[in-house]
């Protein structure tokens, strides 16, 4: 592929404004940030930093198989934290997700994330054909 192509996902949640879930090019895939939405209300579920890292990076999963990809071919993570003191909880279920092979991560704490969220993660992936 050498030019943009958008790439939507039924089974995680729509954007929440006017981007892509995430964009390929080449043999890379760009995610936009993943909050722990529920795709079928896009409101955020219940339980904290773990519930909501827990569903940010299964969005991700989501999107990365709708791109060609999956988390096994995740180059890159940056993980935006509302409040760094969450760190280790959304640290441990990160490794739920992430076992071997880790991706390179940024991890920084932010003033806010949409609709009040903890956690917002984006990736880069490559797509192996």
């Amino acid at each position: 592929m050498t030019e943009k192509q958008a790439i939507s996902c039924e089974k995680a949640p729509k954007a929440l404004g006017p981007y892509s879930v995430a964009n390929c090019w080449g043999n890379l895939v760009f995610t936009s940030g993943q909050l722990g939405l529920d795709p079928a209300t896009n409101e955020l579920v219940p339980g904290g930093i773990e519930a909501e890292t827990r569903q940010a990076l299964t969005n991700i999963k989501y999107v990365l198989e709708s791109s060609g990809s999956s988390l096994e071919n995740v180059l890159k993570t940056i993980v935006f934290l509302k409040d760094m003191n969450d760190f280790g909880k959304m640290n441990a279920v990160y490794a739920e997700f992430f076992k071997t092979n880790f991706p390179a991560r940024s991890t920084v704490q932010v003033a806010a994330l949409p609709k009040g969220g903890a956690v917002e993660i984006e990736t880069v992936a490559g797509i192996i054909k």
